[in-house]
């Protein structure tokens, strides 16, 4: 069977949540890899606020199948995922009885494509996603640490991380776009502007410096 258009066969999607306290200080992370070769693919992780640890779980198995829609669609998914709650729950071996889960729940069934595996693995066997959710937990709220990772960057002088703000919404934006969308577009419009920042820094850097000569 060919690829799809993005080159992926099968690839894996590793989340992982967590909370300091329980409810508490909650943060999420997730990243999407080529199942045959182990590249990464694209990663997210962000700081939620205060969460109890499955809230935060749900929501890096969400961030996790929104990444799979956006880079690899169409591709044979499995979710990896330390949580033998969220695992079997989203199996359907489990029942989910906490009503602040169930529409987490409900998200995250509409995203995954049909097919989809999901398996328990011990903590240390989802290590990538637990670093990028205490990166988050560590920085400020509503930041969206991630994106897609590049082979090369398109400006050779861009080696800063990648840091998406998620902006209010632009009023001119069209009201029909769904939730994924929405964070593609902000996303996209975050990046612009973070790259337009960093060139006008280092170019008053460098005049600043000629001037000093």
């Amino acid at each position: 069977m060919a690829a799809p258009d993005h080159g992926h066969r099968s690839v894996v999607v590793e989340a992982d949540g967590g909370s300091r306290g329980n409810p508490g200080n909650a943060a999420y992370g997730a990243v999407l890899k080529d199942a045959d070769t182990g590249e990464v693919i694209a990663e997210r992780a962000e700081r939620i606020g205060v969460a109890t640890n499955n809230v935060a779980e749900y929501r890096g198995l969400i961030a996790g199948l929104e990444l799979y829609a956006e880079h690899a669609d169409g591709a044979d998914l499995e979710v990896r995922m330390d949580s033998k709650l969220v695992v079997e729950q989203m199996s359907g071996n489990w029942r989910i009885k906490h009503p602040a889960m169930k529409p987490l729940a409900m998200q995250a069934n509409r995203l995954a494509p049909f097919g989809t595996v999901f398996t328990w693995v011990p903590r240390e066997q989802n290590k990538h996603a637990d670093r990028l959710a205490n990166e988050a937990l560590d920085g400020p709220e509503g930041v969206v640490i991630g994106g897609p990772v590049a082979s090369a960057p398109e400006d050779p002088e861009a080696d800063d991380p990648l840091v998406e703000v998620l902006e209010a919404e632009d009023p001119a934006a069209p009201t029909a776009r769904t939730a994924l969308s929405r964070r593609a577009y902000r996303a996209t419009a975050a990046r612009a502007a973070t790259a337009a920042a960093r060139g006008r820094i280092r170019r008053s850097r460098r005049r600043s410096q000629r001037s000093c000569r």
